[in-house]
This record gives structure tokens, C-alpha cells and sequence, in this order.
């Protein structure tokens, strides 16, 4: 995991990729081809019309490609579009691993618009299908934080525990848990999740700002200062990085 990613982004899965026939990349699948005369390609309600219009059966729908789409829209900011594709990609799914993961990736475009309501929708379909599956915890620990900004705070450490429990090693999960642990006050709580998604890979400038502010609450203020300085060190040197680019 990259040591730049913000921790609280929302976590989308990679997709499976398209076949080694496919000779260019193109956001439409080619079952959904369009004319450009007649249609914006980035209208994110191309997909949704042009399936209805058909009207075709599942049968002649790939799914998996359909979340692929999904997920190019959002690497492009398209989340809009994202939605569309992911929910067809949820509605024709016949596999509910599949369908478990367009779902899950529907609900982090929603959360990147922060349509928080339809984002926790989307997670608990996702685990409805399946809560004990290799897309549960990321579906918990996305819908913690879709709780969270929606005000329900409560509920949002309950699903960032269970997330927690479902994969021990989900570093983003520990984050989550951390994080929501220090805002109700537990900073020595928050301090060992911080510590469990560090050990975990996870170490970027915004938990090391957490766990500094963990430790401040604690009144360890010569390690928080530490911790501090090594967040404005990796700032720093991600900043140099961009200038050398």
C-alpha cells in the first residue's frame, strides 16, 4: 500500500482487468458502445439508459467488465458515471462475489460525493450478500466512516470494530477504529490501533498526526512531538517528490 494515500480515502477494489485481446483502453464496454454524436461518453446516465433500452438479460452482460468501468470513471473523478456502471454491475451480477463488489465500490463513488445516505445503502447491500467475505471489511470500514460523516457516530465505531474483527490485517480497518476511538476521547485505545495499522504498513502523514494527537491527549508530548516531526518529514519529502516529477 502506498505510503501516500490518505488513510480516510475510501477504499475501492482493483477490478479484474480486461483481457489481453482488448488492443486500447475504453471506458464503455463494447456491448455498450455509443454513437458521440449523439450522447456525452461521460454522462453518467449512458450506461443506465442504454441497458434499459435494451433490455438484455444478464446473460449477455459481463459484470466484472461493468466494474471495471466503474472503477476507471472513478480514477478519472467520474463518480457520477461510476454509479450508473456499478449499480448495473450489481443488478446482473449472477456471481454475489461480484455482486458484493460492485456494491462496495458503488458506495465509495456515492461517499466521494458525499452522498452519505445512498454510500451506506450501497455497503449494506454489500454485506447482505455476504458478511464474511473478502469485500466485508472493506464494506465495514467504508461504512464507518459513511456513518460517521452522516452524523451517526455510535454506530459507526460498531461497524469499524466489526471491520476489525473481519480482517485483522486490514490496516485502513485499525485506522478507522483509531481514529473514531480518539474522537469519543479513548486516546490509549486509539494510540494501540494507530500503532496495529502502522505495523500493518499503513504510515502516512494524516495517522501520524492522529496517533500525535492520541498521544497529546495521553500527555506524552516528547513522543508526540516526535511522532509530529516524522509526519512533517514524510509532507516534506512528498512535496519534493512532486517538484522532481
Amino acid at each position: 500500500m502506498p505510503n501516500d494515500k490518505n488513510p480516510r480515502d475510501h477504499d475501492f477494489s482493483s477490478g479484474q482487468g480486461l483481457d489481453e485481446e482488448y488492443e486500447e483502453f475504453d471506458l464503455e464496454p463494447p456491448e455498450l458502445s455509443v454513437d458521440p454524436t449523439k450522447v456525452d461518453p461521460v454522462d453518467s446516465r449512458v450506461v443506465t439508459d442504454l441497458l434499459d433500452q435494451r433490455n438484455i438479460t444478464s446473460e449477455e452482460v459481463d459484470a466484472e467488465q461493468l466494474i471495471d468501468v466503474g472503477i476507471s470513471y472513478t480514477r478519472i473523478n467520474r463518480y457520477e458515471a461510476a454509479t450508473g456502471a456499478l449499480e448495473r454491475a450489481a443488478q446482473y451480477a449472477e456471481d454475489d462475489r461480484v455482486a458484493q463488489e460492485a456494491w462496495t465500490n458503488k458506495g465509495a463513488a456515492h461517499a466521494e460525493l458525499e452522498e452519505y445516505d445512498l454510500a451506506i445503502g450501497a455497503y449494506e447491500e454489500a454485506i447482505k450478500i455476504d458478511d464474511d467475505s473478502e469485500h466485508a471489511a472493506t464494506a465495514q470500514t467504508n461504512l464507518a466512516y459513511a456513518l460517521w460523516e452522516s452524523g451517526q457516530h455510535e454506530q459507526a465505531l460498531d461497524h469499524a470494530e466489526q471491520a476489525v474483527e473481519l480482517d485483522p490485517r486490514f490496516p485502513e480497518a485499525w485506522y478507522n477504529r483509531g481514529f473514531f476511538l480518539l474522537e469519543r476521547g479513548l486516546a490509549e485505545g486509539a494510540v494501540e490501533a494507530f500503532d496495529n495499522a502502522m505495523r500493518l504498513g499503513m504510515r502516512s502523514p494524516e495517522i501520524l498526526d492522529e496517533k500525535a494527537r492520541a498521544l497529546e491527549e495521553l500527555g506524552e508530548y516528547e513522543e508526540a512531538e516526535e511522532i509530529a516531526e516524522e509526519a512533517r518529514d514524510l509532507r516534506k519529502e512528498a512535496e519534493e517528490d512532486l517538484v522532481d516529477q
